[in-house]
């Protein structure tokens, strides 16, 4: 058979107009300026991170990974004092803040987050939501979640009481980000989830399931990239725990709603002494009289779920461990909260007040091993520091929460911003008294109920995540009380 080719006949594509092989050109020339553009571009960001980090001297980076394999050693924090750029990679890059006068600076300056939510916005929208929001923790409003959070205790100590007589040391940290998880969802959704004794639910497995990932997102610098990320495995399961966790929240939202267009049922919410966060959400509105948005509620709903809790399973779990550490402050705490309590059997909200010692432990605690590790921020304006150093605009910088803390001095002679657990400034943690009285209730029936002491062979190995985790867990030994 004759071909077309060999006709002189033209093929079919070019009765059409069309010639496929210019189009081929068109595109691999298309493909090609694209490469060459986003090669500039980021030739371009790496020599402005350069000159923006110049007067910073830091550690030696390799040309592929930059920090990545670095990041979370204290010892980089010794040997550069002040501050120090920490690359991902060839193309990003951050300041490393560990120092006090530094960190004053920039909580004065605030500046933008990564997240979506309170914990992210900035502006005059992080202003509404902060002013809107402010109202649900409230001491009066704080109050009633005391029990909510002393029941979530005791179905753990429950649980832990029958692991115990296995006679193994027992794994802290996941047990208590489920009492946590149950709290928060107690509390800010009037909502019993059980997610302490039953795992099979999708929510819980979504919420544990979006932390985790975004940890391993931050460690492998090619996911930093959307496109990548997106395209991955891992941003596949991303989204569908996202998909999810929104799933959940926008049900409860929206039952809630619902539930509030029945007249009794409004009125029965708005006669109630105390609201749940999402009450006060609802109810939330400006001098405009606007409330928020169906994606605002969701974003504030989701922030205070995923924060809240992991951050206090960080706090609650570490704490434990300390006092495991030092069985005479364990005992010094124990006898405190005997003589608070007297013949009672849980913990009330006047109890938390004269927690005198207890609170020193667990602020020393928070000290050694704060929750959140790092703080990020995105520099609206420039800034200069107290010895003459200067960032421009658009830097990121990261203050150091875990080695800005390590000082000696009494308490009244330490700097203002040596101790910041709950970072500090405008944008200082809003909930962060829901989490001390959280971090209060635990310590006290833990200790009520057993005598803590380490397990020797299993010490924990800390990695500084989102929050402050262990790689192996914490593990500890449970005596029983008598």
């Amino acid at each position: 058979m004759t071909s077309v080719l060999g006709t002189g006949l033209k093929p079919a594509w070019s009765w059409l107009g069309v010639d496929i092989y210019r189009i081929f050109h068109l595109a691999a020339v298309f493909g090609l300026t694209c490469v060459v553009l986003k090669v500039i571009q980021l030739y371009h960001q790496r020599q402005e991170l350069i000159k923006a980090f110049s007067r910073f001297p830091g550690h030696p980076t390799h040309w592929l990974y930059g920090h990545v394999h670095e990041v979370g050693k204290e010892q980089l924090s010794q040997k550069y004092p002040y501050a120090f750029p920490v690359w991902f990679g060839s193309f990003s890059a951050f300041l490393n803040i560990t120092h006090p006068e530094y960190a004053k600076v920039l909580f004065a300056r605030g500046g933008k987050s990564w997240w979506k939510g309170l914990l992210v916005l900035h502006g005059p929208k992080w202003y509404q939501h902060r002013k809107l929001l402010t109202p649900g923790f409230h001491y009066d409003v704080l109050k009633p979640y005391v029990p909510l959070i002393a029941d979530s205790t005791k179905v753990m100590l429950d649980k832990w009481e029958q692991l115990i007589a296995q006679e193994k040391s027992v794994e802290l940290f996941e047990h208590v980000s489920l009492m946590t998880l149950d709290s928060i969802m107690k509390c800010a959704f009037s909502y019993q989830s059980n997610c302490q004794t039953d795992r099979s639910n999708s929510y819980i497995q979504a919420v544990f399931d979006i932390s985790y990932l975004v940890n391993h997102r931050l460690r492998i610098f090619p996911y930093h990239n959307d496109l990548i990320y997106w395209l991955s495995p891992h941003g596949f399961q991303f989204r569908k725990a996202c998909q999810l966790a929104h799933h959940h929240t926008d049900k409860v939202i929206q039952e809630r709603k619902e539930s509030l267009k029945d007249e009794r049922e409004r009125e029965k919410v708005q006669k109630k002494r105390h609201l749940d966060f999402l009450d006060i959400l609802l109810h939330a509105k400006d001098e405009n009289g606007a409330g928020l948005s169906d994606e605002d509620l969701r974003a504030e709903v989701d922030t205070f779920m995923f924060e809240g809790h992991d951050t206090t399973a960080s706090g609650i779990s570490w704490l434990l461990y300390c006092m495991a550490l030092y069985p005479e402050h364990q005992q010094r705490c124990r006898e405190e909260i005997k003589e608070i309590l007297g013949d009672r059997t849980t913990i009330q909200w006047d109890d938390l007040g004269k927690m005198t010692y207890s609170t020193m432990c667990i602020k020393e605690s928070l000290r050694l091993y704060p929750p959140v590790p790092g703080v990020s921020r995105q520099l609206s304006k420039p800034i200069t520091f107290h010895d003459g150093r200067t960032l421009p605009e658009g830097v990121f910088e990261t203050e150091m929460i875990i080695v800005c803390l390590f000082s000696p001095e009494n308490v009244s002679d330490r700097h203002s911003h040596a101790f910041l657990p709950f970072a500090a400034g405008s944008r200082n943690c809003i909930g962060q008294q829901f989490a001390m009285n959280e971090l209060k209730v635990a310590l006290a029936l833990t200790l009520l109920h057993f005598e803590l002491s380490p397990d020797l062979a299993n010490p924990p190995i800390k990695i500084p995540q989102l929050v402050l985790r262990s790689k192996n867990g914490i593990h500890l030994h449970l005596k029983k009380v008598l």
